[in-house]
C-alpha cells in the first residue's frame, strides 16, 4: 500500500491534481472518492475528466447512479448515495473491469462490491477553499498509480 496526502487552498489546484491523475490512469482502474457533501468530489470528477480528454460537462450522477463519457478511455462516473441495498446487483463490475476509469462517489454504500485493488482518495473540508486530499492505493496497481500521482 502507497498513502499520501497533500493539501490544496483553491478548487483549481485540487482539479489540477485530478487532471493529472486522468492522464496517467489506464483501462480497468477504479478511484473511490470519500468526502462530505460539498467536500469536491464531482469537481474532482470534473478534473479527472479533464486529464482523459473528456469534452461533455461533467456533473454528478445522484439521481441517475452512473453516468458515462468519452475520452481517452471512458470515464464511469458512480454515484453510491441513493444506493439503499449493498449487495443489489447492478452489475458494478462490468465497469470495474471494462475497458475504461471507474470514479465512485460514496463508495461506502457498495463496500462489498468494490475490487481490492483500488485508489482511495478522501477530501477532507479544511476551509473555505482549502482541502486535505489523502490518497491511498490498495494493491499493486493502484500504489503504482499514487506513487505516480505523488511526483
Amino acid at each position: 500500500m502507497d498513502k499520501w496526502s497533500t493539501r490544496t487552498v483553491a478548487p483549481e489546484e485540487t482539479s489540477e491534481l485530478a487532471e493529472k491523475l486522468g492522464k496517467l490512469v489506464q483501462s480497468g482502474d477504479v478511484i473511490t472518492l470519500e468526502g462530505d457533501l460539498g467536500a469536491g468530489k464531482t469537481s474532482f470528477t470534473k478534473g479527472l475528466a479533464k486529464g482523459l480528454g473528456v469534452r461533455r460537462m461533467v456533473n454528478s450522477p445522484t439521481f441517475t447512479i452512473m453516468k458515462q463519457y468519452k475520452g481517452r478511455i471512458p470515464l464511469y462516473h458512480i454515484d453510491a448515495y441513493r444506493l439503499e441495498d449493498e449487495f443489489e446487483d447492478l452489475g458494478f463490475e462490468d465497469y470495474f473491469y471494462g475497458d475504461g476509469v471507474t470514479v465512485i462517489e460514496w463508495p461506502s454504500m457498495i463496500e462489498a462490491q468494490l475490487p481490492e485493488d483500488r485508489l482511495k482518495i478522501t477530501i477532507d473540508y479544511m476551509g473555505e477553499t482549502e482541502r486535505l486530499i489523502s490518497i491511498e492505493g490498495t494493491g499493486p496497481r493502484s500504489s503504482e498509480l499514487s506513487k505516480e500521482l505523488s511526483v
